[in-house]
């Protein structure tokens, strides 16, 4: 663990354990509510979360864990299976040994898919479920960002750029090579990058050259596990929304944090989104993209806190 850890963290207790290949990490006091923070991707790791945010959310009064879900990131595993029921499986070993009964659970991006599908296994593991940037309808997501892309495109005169979307449009908009794509061209033009970044968010994003475990993890993307959940889920083709009301009926709390500057999610999409959990549940941030922890922490925080501890 780098130095920044231990400065920002000397209040908390903090326990690492490595069980069955996987990485874990906690913040904070035990007797605190727990919130396990699951990570985006498939293929990435908690690392941005873990080093920019974990410890200063456990100051407001939590337990945080995090970890890397089974063969990705830190926790490497030739036999991972890539599939959710391993991923549910890992999921309630963490709970057993960290001595949880409920937790709340943050899911980034394909982790709040990952959260939604293991509270509708086990509502009774669960006190609220956090969606951070994370898709409800990935087909959705894959025409927003092609609409997006053509205007832009067609507003720099890009045929070539055209062209491939043209192809795109063509393809199975389920198979992995359609989603890969789609996320090629998000990145291409700048979907996961705030318009504007406020002065703590520079300060943070920062830390991505200087920390040490960021330098390693913070770009590190695995093809296994895009590949084996698309296999095994058939991911791109998940639609969370029915799931979200049938647990809202089972009285499970949902709360959804999302930036404007998220090229992947339309305004009609959060619009609907809000429709299902509520206005009270849902924030909806300037100047903020895909890692709402980063690009606006302070008021990330601030909302987890009152959300969470009402």
């Amino acid at each position: 663990m780098s130095k920044f850890f231990f400065c920002v963290a000397l209040a908390l207790s903090f326990q690492s354990i490595q069980s069955q290949s996987l990485y874990s990490f906690s913040f904070g006091q035990k007797t605190n509510p727990a919130i396990i923070f699951l990570h985006g991707g498939p293929g990435y790791n908690c690392s941005n979360f873990e080093v920019t945010t974990a410890s200063k959310l456990a100051e407001n009064g939590f337990y945080v864990i995090v970890y890397d879900r089974r063969g990705e990131g830190r926790s490497a595993d030739i036999k991972a299976k890539f599939t959710f029921d391993e991923s549910y499986n890992d999921l309630k070993d963490l709970y057993k040994k960290y001595g949880i009964e409920k937790a709340t659970l943050m899911g980034h991006s394909f982790g709040g898919i990952v959260a939604t599908l293991f509270a509708e296994k086990y509502p009774d593991k669960i006190n609220s479920i956090v969606l951070v940037g994370a898709p409800i309808a990935l087909q959705e997501t894959f025409r927003t960002i092609i609409n997006t892309c053509k205007n832009i495109y067609t507003s720099k005169n890009d045929d070539i750029g055209l062209s491939y979307l043209e192809q795109l449009e063509q393809m199975d908009t389920e198979s992995i090579e359609y989603s890969s794509a789609c996320f090629y061209h998000a990145m291409k033009n700048g979907f996961y990058t705030p318009k504007i970044f406020t002065e703590d968010a520079k300060k943070t994003y920062a830390l991505f050259k200087t920390d040490t475990t960021l330098i390693k993890y913070a770009s590190s993307m695995s093809i296994e596990a895009p590949k084996g959940f698309w296999k095994n889920e058939a991911y791109t083709s998940i639609n969370l929304s029915e799931k979200i009301k049938q647990l809202l009926i089972k009285k499970v709390n949902f709360y959804g944090m999302y930036g404007k500057d998220d090229g992947l999610y339309s305004a009609e999409q959060m619009n609907a989104l809000t429709q299902i959990v509520g206005l009270n549940n849902i924030m909806y941030l300037d100047n903020c993209s895909h890692n709402v922890f980063i690009d606006q922490q302070k008021i990330f925080i601030d909302t987890i806190t009152k959300w969470l501890h009402n």
